[in-house]
Protein backbone atom coordinates (compact mmCIF):
# COMPACT_ATOMS: atom_id res chain seq x y z
CA UNK A 1 0.00 0.00 0.00
CA UNK A 2 1.55 3.63 -0.81
CA UNK A 3 1.57 6.14 1.76
CA UNK A 4 -0.95 7.99 0.03
CA UNK A 5 -3.37 5.13 0.02
CA UNK A 6 -2.69 4.80 3.68
CA UNK A 7 -3.00 8.37 4.39
CA UNK A 8 -6.38 8.20 2.53
CA UNK A 9 -7.70 5.14 4.51
CA UNK A 10 -6.72 6.51 7.93
CA UNK A 11 -8.81 9.47 7.11
CA UNK A 12 -11.94 7.60 6.06
CA UNK A 13 -11.56 5.81 9.18
CA UNK A 14 -11.10 7.98 11.46
CA UNK A 15 -13.23 11.28 10.00
CA UNK A 16 -16.43 10.22 11.60
CA UNK A 17 -14.56 9.96 14.82
CA UNK A 18 -12.89 13.26 14.15
CA UNK A 19 -16.13 15.08 13.13
CA UNK A 20 -17.88 14.18 16.37
CA UNK A 21 -14.62 15.07 18.59
CA UNK A 22 -14.88 18.30 16.71
CA UNK A 23 -18.25 18.79 16.82
CA UNK A 24 -18.32 17.69 20.51
CA UNK A 25 -15.61 20.55 21.62
CA UNK A 26 -17.29 23.42 19.15
CA UNK A 27 -21.04 22.28 21.05
CA UNK A 28 -19.28 22.82 24.49
CA UNK A 29 -17.64 26.45 23.61
CA UNK A 30 -21.05 27.86 22.16
CA UNK A 31 -22.65 26.58 25.19
CA UNK A 32 -20.47 27.94 27.76
CA UNK A 33 -19.97 30.99 25.63
CA UNK A 34 -23.93 31.20 25.56
CA UNK A 35 -24.08 30.62 28.73
CA UNK A 36 -21.31 32.85 30.23
CA UNK A 37 -23.70 35.81 28.18
CA UNK A 38 -26.42 34.74 29.84
CA UNK A 39 -25.04 35.10 33.23
CA UNK A 40 -23.48 38.34 32.61
CA UNK A 41 -26.22 39.80 31.75
CA UNK A 42 -28.58 38.21 34.10
CA UNK A 43 -26.23 39.25 36.82
CA UNK A 44 -26.98 42.73 35.28
CA UNK A 45 -30.90 42.57 35.14
CA UNK A 46 -31.38 43.73 37.96
CA UNK A 47 -32.10 47.25 36.93
CA UNK A 48 -30.53 48.88 39.58
CA UNK A 49 -26.95 47.47 38.65
CA UNK A 50 -27.42 48.04 35.18
CA UNK A 51 -28.63 51.49 35.70
CA UNK A 52 -25.44 52.16 37.81
CA UNK A 53 -23.15 50.00 34.75
CA UNK A 54 -24.60 51.24 32.01
CA UNK A 55 -27.73 53.08 31.38
CA UNK A 56 -26.94 56.07 34.63
CA UNK A 57 -26.72 59.88 34.79
CA UNK A 58 -23.15 59.38 36.53
CA UNK A 59 -22.05 57.96 33.22
CA UNK A 60 -23.11 60.64 31.32
CA UNK A 61 -21.95 63.04 33.58
CA UNK A 62 -18.18 61.64 33.96
CA UNK A 63 -18.00 61.21 30.25
CA UNK A 64 -19.33 64.42 28.80
CA UNK A 65 -18.76 66.17 31.57
CA UNK A 66 -22.46 67.20 32.55
CA UNK A 67 -23.58 70.63 33.86
CA UNK A 68 -26.05 70.68 36.65
CA UNK A 69 -28.56 71.90 34.40
CA UNK A 70 -28.03 69.53 31.49
CA UNK A 71 -28.26 66.43 34.54
CA UNK A 72 -31.64 67.91 35.52
CA UNK A 73 -32.97 67.67 32.15
CA UNK A 74 -31.36 64.24 31.05
CA UNK A 75 -32.06 62.11 33.94
CA UNK A 76 -35.95 62.32 33.28
CA UNK A 77 -34.93 61.14 29.79
CA UNK A 78 -32.67 58.18 31.29
CA UNK A 79 -35.64 57.51 34.04
CA UNK A 80 -38.69 57.09 31.15
CA UNK A 81 -36.34 54.47 28.72
CA UNK A 82 -35.10 52.29 31.82
CA UNK A 83 -38.10 50.14 31.74
CA UNK A 84 -38.20 50.00 28.29
CA UNK A 85 -34.76 48.56 27.68
CA UNK A 86 -35.29 46.27 30.73
CA UNK A 87 -38.14 44.74 29.24
CA UNK A 88 -36.40 44.74 26.00
CA UNK A 89 -33.22 43.12 27.59
CA UNK A 90 -35.53 40.48 29.34
CA UNK A 91 -37.26 39.82 26.04
CA UNK A 92 -33.68 39.04 24.49
CA UNK A 93 -32.21 37.08 27.13
CA UNK A 94 -35.41 34.77 27.06
CA UNK A 95 -35.25 34.49 23.32
CA UNK A 96 -31.28 33.77 23.59
CA UNK A 97 -31.87 31.09 26.43
CA UNK A 98 -34.73 29.58 24.43
CA UNK A 99 -31.91 28.99 21.62
CA UNK A 100 -29.36 27.58 23.39
CA UNK A 101 -31.62 24.87 25.09
CA UNK A 102 -32.99 23.69 21.42
CA UNK A 103 -28.85 23.69 20.26
CA UNK A 104 -27.90 21.77 23.55
CA UNK A 105 -31.32 19.12 23.31
CA UNK A 106 -29.92 18.94 19.10
CA UNK A 107 -26.50 17.92 20.31
CA UNK A 108 -26.75 15.93 23.26
CA UNK A 109 -27.97 13.34 21.44
CA UNK A 110 -24.65 13.29 18.84
CA UNK A 111 -22.21 12.68 22.02
CA UNK A 112 -20.99 9.30 22.55
CA UNK A 113 -21.69 8.36 26.37
CA UNK A 114 -18.54 9.58 27.88
CA UNK A 115 -18.99 12.93 26.54
CA UNK A 116 -22.88 13.58 27.29
CA UNK A 117 -20.91 13.31 30.54
CA UNK A 118 -18.85 15.91 30.13
CA UNK A 119 -21.30 17.78 28.39
CA UNK A 120 -23.57 17.25 31.60
CA UNK A 121 -21.14 18.51 33.97
CA UNK A 122 -20.25 21.04 31.87
CA UNK A 123 -23.84 22.57 32.01
CA UNK A 124 -23.93 21.76 36.06
CA UNK A 125 -21.09 23.63 36.29
CA UNK A 126 -22.36 26.66 34.33
CA UNK A 127 -25.26 26.38 36.46
CA UNK A 128 -23.77 26.57 39.82
CA UNK A 129 -22.14 29.17 38.67
CA UNK A 130 -25.22 31.18 37.23
CA UNK A 131 -27.24 30.38 41.16
CA UNK A 132 -24.17 32.04 42.35
CA UNK A 133 -23.59 34.84 40.51
CA UNK A 134 -27.83 35.38 40.94
CA UNK A 135 -27.11 35.22 44.78
CA UNK A 136 -24.18 37.46 44.76
CA UNK A 137 -26.52 39.90 42.76
CA UNK A 138 -29.37 39.45 45.05
CA UNK A 139 -27.26 39.98 48.62
CA UNK A 140 -25.88 43.28 46.96
CA UNK A 141 -29.31 44.21 46.08
CA UNK A 142 -30.71 44.57 50.03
Amino acid sequence: MSFKGAKKRFQTINEPTMKRNLLAVVAAGAIALGGFIITQTQAESGFACAHSHSFGLREFTDKLNLTAEQQTKVQPILDQARPQIAAIHQDAMQKMKTVIEGAVSQIRPLLTPEQQKKFDAIQKAHQDMMNAQKALHDATQE
